[in-house]
């Protein structure tokens, strides 16, 4: 009898256990902070996978972030976008510091390794970091976001955030056809690469929506600091015929909207929102919200979601870090509102995949 009891008070331990875990399993919740949720659109928060691991605890101490550009700031674009995000960071967190570091196209390695020596998390601005996928791996403790591009295999502490600026841009060959008098667009690109030729190919085909007999003419600066080149290359575009011209040059692009004044043509800004710059002439922007971007996936590290880590993250239109940009309020606004309308349903259809933009990625 005694040795039936005790088996019975086995029983009852084990079952009593498996209970025990079972429920703690189940009770397991991401922490995260409510204050430090990103204060973009609430449908603008970058997406983990469902698989990854629930979040954390927020991050307590002090959190040195270092913004790395492949070029040089003062581009009013992609640039300037990426520390617009990063002077919101520090404003918004008080346990965070952000510093910046200029390549000026130059010695990427040795200031991502500067970077990496003395920061938390590095964000490496421009496809020219491609040797991150060796060098990350030799700071295991740093975190590392690479804008633009994508590694060819995972790496655990890097993560890979891309845009799906053909869709946006899609956008922006429909404006411009739709705005062309001649029946002739155009577009300048900073050079003939992978990434610039994404904008270019999902602008040629919503040209091509707009009107089909719409001719699109193309060329590059192979440069992107040079307003004179952007602006010399915008001249033999418009002696092509093309009224309306899409700048894809960062600071190059500056020359594009030179030579649209001094023309009386119209020009389309890129990644921010350039309106302002010449009021007259851009009529509208693809905008590439990269310095949003940036802030979100870092707010969710603050937060204590590191599940983005390791993994490439689309920033695209459904999630809405890419669109179209018509200036601040009190704008003036040479796209009539028949093509706004036109164009919010073309949105529509993209996010739903009614529309399958081309892309080179």
């Amino acid at each position: 009898m005694k040795k039936f009891f005790a088996m019975m008070l086995v029983l009852v331990l084990t079952l009593g256990c498996f209970a025990a875990c079972t429920l703690k399993t189940d009770d397991k919740t991401p922490a995260g902070d409510a204050n430090t949720e990103p204060t973009g659109d609430a449908n603008t928060e970058p997406a983990g996978d469902a698989n990854t691991e629930p979040a954390g605890e927020p991050v307590k101490g002090n959190v040195t972030v270092t913004i790395v550009v492949a070029g040089q700031f003062g581009d009013r674009s992609f640039y300037d976008s990426s520390k617009q995000g990063g002077d919101r960071l520090a404003k918004d967190y008080s346990n965070v510091t952000v510093n910046y570091i200029q390549c000026n196209n130059v010695d990427h390695d040795i200031q991502m390794r500067n970077a990496a020596d003395k920061a938390n998390i590095v964000v490496c601005v421009g496809w020219e970091f491609y040797n991150i996928e060796s060098i990350a791996p030799e700071y295991p403790d740093v975190d590392f976001i690479w804008i633009d591009n994508a590694t060819e295999a995972p790496v655990a502490n890097v993560l890979n955030i891309t845009y799906a600026q053909n869709e946006g841009s899609f956008l922006a060959g429909y404006i411009a056809a739709a705005m062309s008098k001649t029946g002739v667009v155009g577009a300048v690109g900073g050079e003939d690469n992978m990434t610039i030729n994404d904008f270019i190919v999902g602008f040629k085909q919503g040209a091509a929506y707009y009107n089909e007999a719409t001719k699109v003419e193309v060329n590059y600066t192979n440069t992107y600091d040079d307003p004179a080149k952007g602006k010399d290359c915008a001249k033999i575009l418009h002696d092509r015929g093309a009224d309306v011209i899409f700048q894809i040059a960062s600071k190059a692009g500056d020359g594009v909207f030179e030579a649209a004044q001094e023309g009386n043509y119209y020009a389309i800004g890129v990644d921010s929102d350039q309106k302002y710059i010449n009021d007259a002439v851009i009529i509208c922007s693809m905008k590439k919200e990269v310095g949003n971007s940036i802030y979100d996936a870092i707010a969710k590290y603050l937060a204590g979601d590191k599940s983005l880590w390791g993994t490439t993250w689309v920033a695209d239109m459904s999630n809405g870090y890419v669109g179209i940009g018509y200036g601040e309020e009190g704008s003036t606004q040479q796209i009539p509102d028949e093509v706004k309308a036109a164009v919010e349903e073309l949105k529509a259809k993209i996010v739903s995949g009614e529309i399958k933009v081309d892309t080179t990625r």
